[in-house]
């Protein structure tokens, strides 16, 4: 299935701002963070489709899953 990953902030130092990529079915968030090495406590927001989701949740084809990174400031 193919799943397009936008990545924010720090989170494109070495990587990508937006890609489109391929992976097998039932594939969870957790799993594309883990590939991706982006470090978990670093995570801040994560949104399918534009809908705040969970790292558990499972991605499916054709969705959008964006990354920020921990909001910091005031």
């Amino acid at each position: 299935m193919k799943v397009t990953i936008k990545l924010v902030g720090p989170f494109r130092d070495g990587r990508f701002k937006e890609n489109v990529r391929e992976y097998p079915s039932a594939v969870s968030v957790l799993e594309v963070v883990d590939e991706l090495r982006i470090p978990r406590p670093l995570l801040g927001i994560v949104l399918i489709n534009d809908i705040h989701a969970r790292i558990e949740d499972e991605l499916h084809d054709g969705d959008t899953l964006c990354l920020l990174p921990l909001l910091d400031g005031g």
